[in-house]
């Protein structure tokens, strides 16, 4: 589903990604850790098409198509789904407008009819209940004045009115409690265990994997991939640490 070949990208004059391959099949969820600022979270950026990111070599092929050529609006209708570490606030704009607008503009690109206001909404009862998140907390602007946890499960019932086939999940379980990492873990389980879809979780701990359970585990240091295993690759790393694993 998606295929990463020797792929280089810099930030300004700072190389950052150096040579990074990966391949995740349908029906695959991956994991990737490593330390700080060893190039995960511009890995994502790069699939999510953010601007600032240049990519110097290298492919991404996504479904078998050229996933660089794409604007990152063509990107996400082509069913790639990115998820922030932090999630933005956008003042003025509600949950329930702005997932509404986002998922009929998706559909209009597939060439498939919008969803009226009743068919959403019952969409995002849906979605939201999955995430144990109230539906009054769509209602109120995108994650203004939302805690930690409560962006982290909005932005999951994101993805899941969404539907994409493919997340990019940027520590997804940063700033979550016990309980709401379960949740999270459970939604993303729901939403996208699936033999048509595939996850690519970036963490920096174990404790996700617990709930969502990786086929694969890759570590990434330095700007490339330099070790993978599967989920006891992860527990290594919570025992004795990126430098004596990735040595």
């Amino acid at each position: 589903m998606l295929k990463i070949e020797n792929l280089h990208a810099t930030i300004g004059d700072t190389e950052i990604l150096k040579g990074l391959t990966l391949e995740v099949a349908a029906g695959e969820v991956h994991a990737i850790m490593g330390p700080n600022g060893a190039g995960k979270s511009t890995l994502s950026y790069v699939l999510g098409g953010r601007p600032g990111y240049e990519v110097t070599a290298g492919s991404v092929r996504f479904n078998g198509i050229d996933l660089l050529d794409l604007d990152p609006h063509e990107r996400a209708a082509a069913g790639l789904f990115l998820g922030f570490q932090y999630p933005v606030e956008i003042p003025g704009v509600s949950n329930v407008q702005f997932l509404r607008e986002a998922l009929n503009a998706q559909r209009g690109a597939r060439g498939e009819e919008p969803l009226s206001g009743g068919e959403f909404l019952k969409l995002a009862r849906e979605k939201a209940g999955l995430l144990k998140l109230d539906m009054e907390m769509l209602k109120r602007q995108v994650n203004v004045g939302f805690s930690g946890g409560e962006k982290k499960r909005a932005e999951m019932v994101q993805m899941g009115i969404l539907d994409p086939k493919f997340a990019v999940l940027d520590e997804t379980d940063s700033g979550l409690d016990i309980d709401a990492l379960r949740t999270v873990g459970d939604g993303i389980n729901s939403i996208m265990r699936a033999p048509d879809k595939a996850v690519l979780l970036i963490t920096h701990y174990q404790r996700l994997l617990d709930y969502v359970k990786p086929d694969k585990v890759h570590v990434l240091a330095k700007g490339r991939i330099v070790k993978t295993g599967g989920p006891e690759l992860a527990l290594q790393l919570e025992n004795e640490g990126y430098e004596a694993v990735a040595a």
